[in-house]
């Protein structure tokens, strides 16, 4: 049994070795979205393949509840020095699209295996049917590039030559992928010398044990969390703009059920499979970690001593019907997962915020769109394929202060690229990098700010895969009285008679001289707007965070040469309605939205849906959504009557009778 002194000592060593992997990854890499967006991970292991160690000061910060147990038992006789690996989805559901590589390695002592070092790169491009892999638009998980499943990369420490041969004929940039992937075998090897090193001082059974008991410490920390959260069901709801290219919203519905301190996340009531790359591969973990971030989040907030280990998931279990968008099956395309994962977030944050409000933020952007460019640079007569910058919004309106600008919460980790380097190493001109005027919501405490970029291309047929588009249509929402936040938005051209509005579409090709500016969303508000002081307004505004004319309309805020005219400022919020008292504030396009598609209409058309075969759903969502007339539940049950005499071969089950009442 570890004293709390020891075993915090042992806590400390794991983090240490976690983070010295994680700096030999980011020293060694050779793409810059490794090397300097950093969206890759790094973790040391149990011997199960449960995380127990994980850095917080560099890479993704999605994975410290990840196993990578399922993928480990799919290949066998592990040897010292030996790196097995794989990119698929459906393969142990470790991997969750298919650039995301990941890679583990068996730690011996004595003979035994004690602990596994592991992680992941995000590669530039796995091939398939677009640059960087990933689009919205792609249909099935073949369109989605090359795929491996759980395998021996480095055997005995030699590197599988037919492996990497297979890669680089199959990859656009492969020497960016190979760099990448040996860097990360570097950062396991790193990993490995410092369990050597905390076997040495804690002697074996020791180390073991220690391990057991921070994974018992992190779960009675995090029990602890929610004992202190008031019991009950807390139900929210959330929309992606589109479920595929220029069609319907996808939604989102959890049941937050708190009982002492466990609690279930039930998504019962989520979209059905989609026929796009949205969907979110759990493969039905009840505590996949895709469906735990959010959960991180709020835990984190809650006690940032927290450790962040597998353990901290027990409380925890996730419901996700199969063939549901986040439970789909193959070969349901996922590259995209990432984008319903940050309105899974939300939904999660949604949730909790209803139970603790004193204690949560409102919401954050929720987008963080990844621009990719393949272009050919007149320079060196090569093409060249990059991650030009994430574009990351504000975050939520905090308890105690403003959301952060441009950095919004849940996707503050994804660095971005400096320009220079940038420029440097793609053939693009930067024409806009900043922060977005009046696109935090409003609030007692204003949302964080958008950020937008803008860049001119020089060759023809420039492609831009602009991954993570949403919010163009549903604005993260505001609490308490504050306001939803500003939209995001695409535009070629933006300004001249060649203007193109691009919504939430993710991709487009370019001409010579041809400008793309993107913006992310902004942060909710928190907080009437009429409770924040009129020097914070006139700070805003001289900052350029606010408009003279959104002080005005928003807070009431009258300016007279940058200083607040006391009196006709009292005056203006005198004659302001009083704001309602509706705990969030959705805007104009969720509300009328909902006032058609009301919460009711939408759970009963997911009940039609579930008693359908899993290949039938998406299809048929569509068709009633073209279908259906007026509002509410039986508006729904007569779109689908209209399909079904439309379509005579879509199966009407017996469940479905049964769903009707």
């Amino acid at each position: 049994m570890f004293d709390k002194m020891t075993l915090q000592v042992l806590a400390n060593h794991a983090r240490a070795a976690a983070e010295n992997m994680a700096h030999t990854l980011h020293r060694t890499a050779h793409s810059a979205f490794v090397k300097e967006t950093q969206d890759f991970t790094v973790m040391l292991m149990d011997q199960r393949g449960d995380t127990f160690a994980v850095p917080m000061e560099l890479g993704a910060t999605w994975y410290p509840g990840l196993t990578y147990g399922r993928a480990i038992d799919m290949v066998q006789d592990y040897r010292p020095g030996d790196v097995a690996f794989t990119n698929d989805p459906y393969s142990g559901h470790v991997a969750t699209h298919a650039p995301d590589t990941h890679l583990w390695k068996p730690v011996f002592a004595e003979g035994e295996i004690v602990a596994w070092t592991g992680g992941h790169i995000h590669n530039t491009d796995m091939g398939g049917a677009v640059p960087a892999s990933l689009s919205r638009s792609l249909t099935e998980i073949h369109q989605e590039g090359l795929r491996f499943p759980p395998m021996k990369l480095v055997r005995e420490g030699v590197f599988d030559s037919q492996i990497l041969q297979i890669m680089s004929t199959n990859v656009r940039k492969p020497a960016l992928n190979i760099g990448d992937i040996k860097a990360l075998v570097g950062a396991l090897n790193t990993g490995e010398r410092k369990v050597h090193a905390m076997i040495d001082r804690f002697g074996k059974q020791g180390f073991l044990s220690g391990v057991a008991a921070l994974m018992e410490q992190a779960e009675a920390q995090a029990r602890s969390i929610l004992s202190e959260i008031p019991d009950g069901e807390y139900v929210f709801a959330d929309y992606a703009d589109e479920d595929s290219d220029q069609a319907n919203p996808c939604r989102l519905k959890l049941t937050l059920t708190i009982r002492g301190d466990e609690a279930i996340l039930d998504f019962t009531g989520s979209d059905p499979q989609l026929a796009s790359s949205l969907n979110v591969p759990s493969g039905g973990d009840p505590r996949h970690t895709m469906l735990l971030v959010g959960v991180y989040y709020v835990l984190y907030t809650l006690n940032p001593r927290i450790l962040l280990n597998t353990g901290l998931t027990r409380p925890f279990t996730c419901i996700t019907p199969e063939g549901t968008v986040l439970n789909p099956v193959s070969p349901a395309a996922v590259g995209m997962r990432s984008l319903t994962c940050a309105r899974l977030r939300s939904v999660i944050f949604g949730a909790f915020v209803q139970a603790i409000p004193d204690r949560m933020p409102a919401a954050p952007a929720g987008n963080n769109c990844i621009v990719n460019v393949m272009t050919r640079d007149e320079r060196s007569q090569k093409t060249v394929i990059a991650a030009v910058n994430p574009v990351v919004g504000g975050g939520g309106g905090m308890p105690h202060r403003d959301g952060t600008n441009g950095s919004g919460a849940d996707a503050a980790y994804l660095k971005n690229t400096p320009i220079e380097i940038t420029e440097t190493e793609v053939p693009v001109e930067f024409v806009k990098y900043g922060l977005a005027q009046d696109t935090g919501g409003a609030g007692r405490w204003r949302g964080g700010l958008a950020t937008e970029m803008a860049f001119r291309v020089f060759t023809p047929d420039s492609r831009i895969t602009a991954r993570n588009r949403d919010r163009s249509f549903f604005r993260p929402w505001g609490t308490e009285g504050g306001r939803a936040a500003g939209l995001a938005d695409m535009v070629v051209n933006p300004g001249t008679p060649e203007e193109r509005r691009m919504g939430s579409k993710d991709t487009a090709i370019l001409q010579p001289g041809d400008v793309l500016e993107v913006r992310s969303a902004g942060g909710g508000g928190r907080g009437n707007p009429l409770d924040r002081e009129p020097w914070r307004v006139a700070r805003d505004v001289a900052r350029g965070y606010v408009s003279t004319e959104a002080a005005e309309r928003d807070y009431g805020v009258i300016l007279k040469d940058g200083e607040v005219d006391e009196d006709a400022t009292a005056k203006a919020r005198a004659a302001m309605p009083a704001p309602s008292d509706a705990f969030f504030h959705y805007g104009p396009e969720r509300d009328g939205y909902e006032a058609r598609w009301t919460p009711a209409a939408y759970d009963r058309l997911t009940q039609i849906l579930a008693a359908l075969p899993i290949h039938w759903r998406f299809f048929t969502k569509t068709e009633i959504f073209a279908r259906i007339e007026g509002s509410g539940a039986a508006a729904v049950e007569a779109a689908f009557e209209a399909t079904c005499a439309r379509f005579p071969e879509l199966p009407r089950p017996a469940s479905y009778a049964e769903a009707a009442e």
